[in-house]
């Protein structure tokens, strides 16, 4: 079994419809099974997607304002079942809050049988500092324990992927512990190349954007994409579908 999926951080802000607009586009020229977006934060943003890529008829995310957790998945396959986990409020107070953050937990029908995407968004570091002692990192880390008690309860026969943006650099020591605890494989390991688009004040950021693996049978080739891609916009500007990269999983069972 063979399975095509992108995961991408679609920005929140700036020129949002344009880009979503593209980014549809940019689907229905694809060869993705199944995509799993973060920061898609209005419901009417996820609805404009479902009428612009219409052939990926399944489509998942909750919320009737705004999305929770900023989160959408589309598939081409079918989906058995759909969940949305919420993590748990925590301080330092922030604006981040708003958007309810937390994890899609689905269920996809493949020709091998029942296939679990886990997309998911976690809270960002404001201090730019992931190590162990950092308060930030105290947030992640009660992000990813309500992250591995959901995928506790997913059955272990089950392939299982988990992706998006995790707001943790490959190297994190929090991200190695999560992975341990919850028996995944980073299917990037030894990657440094950044997911997060390099910028003056910013010249070298890291790997945000994950593709994390549970199963042995299960395998995975990785590539960026959407590094360079561009949207002009009515007033003759040209800019970048987002901050960050996608990044594109060819998972085989």
């Amino acid at each position: 079994m063979e399975l095509r999926l992108l995961t991408f951080n679609a920005l929140f802000k700036g020129d949002v419809r344009p880009r979503i607009e593209a980014i549809a586009a940019r689907l229905e020229e694809s060869d993705y099974d199944v995509v799993c977006l973060q920061e898609v934060m209005a419901a009417g943003m996820a609805r404009l997607l479902g009428r612009l890529a219409l052939s990926f008829p399944h489509r998942r995310y909750t919320g009737s304002g705004l999305v929770k957790g900023g989160l959408v998945l589309l598939s081409r396959r079918p989906i058995a079942g759909h969940r949305f986990v919420r993590y748990p409020l925590t301080r330092p107070l922030r604006p981040e809050l708003l958007m309810r953050k937390g994890a899609q937990v689905a269920v996809l029908h493949t020709a091998a049988g029942p296939f679990a995407v886990v997309n998911t968004h976690l809270s960002a570091n404001r201090d730019d500092d992931w190590t162990p002692d950092n308060r930030y990192t105290a947030v992640a880390r009660t992000e990813l324990a309500a992250l591995t008690r959901a995928l506790s309860a997913i059955d272990p026969g089950i392939p299982l992927v988990v992706t998006g943006d995790l707001n943790l650099p490959r190297d994190a020591q929090a991200l190695a512990e999560f992975c341990a605890t919850a028996g995944l494989r980073d299917a990037m390991a030894g990657d440094d190349r950044p997911t997060y688009r390099p910028t003056t004040g910013w010249p070298h950021p890291p790997a945000f954007d994950h593709v994390l693996l549970r199963g042995e049978r299960l395998t995975a080739e990785c590539r960026l994409v959407f590094t360079d891609d561009r949207v002009t916009l009515p007033d003759g500007r040209a800019v970048y579908l987002s901050d960050h990269y996608g990044v594109a999983a060819t998972l085989r069972v």
